[in-house]
């Protein structure tokens, strides 16, 4: 018999919807993904052409759990470069993506029992994650009116004597919404530790993004590289650390993963040392994809109350339709074959809500809008 913890955690329903798009695809249909959060674009030249040569140099052992020297080193200052901190290198530990980082964060953080308070919606994943570990999530509400932001009042109402930490996102997933630097601040200025996960630093239009560590010391740093590099399959991310905590999450990687590809460290670390105006031009792209994806869905009916500023998603009311999003979803794509990813799989809140990824091209949304025109019209009449 399978375990309880394996059969209790629940689904990604964003990847049931992928699964069911791809299996459409089999049978011949053409599918527009709207649905996962994947860059569209390939990696930078420079970036895979610096993993070939480490391939071809031989490169292909363990390294040190923690990550290569040169790698933590360029990670360090790419932190301090970036936002001012003084980062150390021997806080850095190199992870198999950050879905890696944030398993030994919270397995190092958490006891059993120990409460984390996540935004409401948020990540599919975090809250099963904090559950695995033997955590109780505890949502702090937000509203959709102001972009669904985590408001520092709303996260101290919910913290108890149980609480161990706070996990933000910003840019966030699923909302694209920026937490501004006063409410970093406020947020860490609470009293637990905080886990900011920052994988979409960079994919910003407008405001600067900041990091939790330019407020705290009492907190980590969840960032990689597969959203701005879209190097999704490298499965390369990296936690920054309080010191007291380096050890015990150096000795959770040794048992848990030994240590992360060597391969994909090289390419990191072209990524961070080298320059690659494929990214600026990935950026450009994003931001006009993202006008063209509020525009489009504002003329279909669906509510976008803020503009989002970051990451590459738009997290549009769809209540109006009567239907639980899930349903929808499907709905959606066994019609007209548009993948959107149903708002139940982020938090109650978003219950009701779609989450449209702009991570595709301008002609790929483009057709994407006219199939959902043709859905409205023909299968939600009034």
């Amino acid at each position: 018999m399978p375990s309880h913890r394996s059969e209790n955690i629940p689904p990604f329903l964003v990847m049931d919807v992928l699964e069911k798009a791809k299996e459409l695809e089999r049978a011949g249909q053409k599918v527009i993904h709207l649905e996962v959060g994947e860059p569209d674009f390939d990696t930078p030249a420079g970036i895979t052409r610096a993993a070939g040569e480490a391939l071809a140099k031989g490169e292909t052992h363990y390294t040190h759990s923690l990550g290569m020297l040169p790698l933590r080193e360029a990670i360090a200052a790419h932190y301090n470069r970036r936002y001012g901190l003084a980062v150390s290198p021997e806080q850095v530990i190199v992870t198999m993506g950050t879905s890696a980082g944030l398993v030994l964060t919270l397995s190092a953080l958490l006891n059993p029992g120990d409460e984390m308070v996540l935004s409401n919606p948020t990540y599919a994943c975090y809250p099963n994650m904090v559950q695995y570990v033997g955590g109780v999530p505890v949502w702090a509400s937000t509203e959709a009116g102001d972009g669904f932001a985590l408001h520092p009042e709303a996260v101290r109402e919910r913290l108890s004597q149980r609480t161990q930490g706070i996990l933000v996102n910003s840019p966030a997933n699923p909302t694209g919404t920026v937490l501004s630097a006063a409410q970093l601040k406020e947020i860490a200025g609470l009293g637990p530790y905080v886990v900011s996960d920052e994988i979409y630093h960079g994919l910003v239009y407008g405001e600067r993004e900041h990091s939790i560590l330019e407020y705290t010391d009492r907190a980590f740093v969840l960032n990689g590289f597969s959203k701005l590099y879209a190097m999704t399959g490298w499965r390369l991310g990296y936690v920054i650390a309080p010191r007291e905590f380096v050890r015990p999450l150096q000795k959770l990687q040794q048992n848990l993963f030994i240590c992360a590809s060597s391969i994909s460290q090289f390419g990191g670390l072209a990524a961070l040392t080298q320059h690659h105006p494929e990214v600026e031009h990935m950026v450009a792209a994003y931001d006009q994809r993202r006008r063209l994806m509020i525009k489009g869905l504002r003329e279909l009916g669906f509510g976008v109350p803020v503009e989002p500023t970051g990451a590459f998603y738009v997290l549009a009311d769809a209540r109006w339709l009567g239907r639980k999003s899930l349903e929808l979803a499907f709905d959606i794509l066994e019609k007209v074959q548009v993948a959107v990813a149903p708002g139940i799989d982020f938090g109650s809140n978003a219950e009701g809500f779609l989450r449209f990824s702009y991570a595709n091209s301008m002609e790929n949304i483009g057709a994407a809008f006219e199939r959902l025109r043709m859905y409205l019209a023909s299968y939600c009449k009034s």
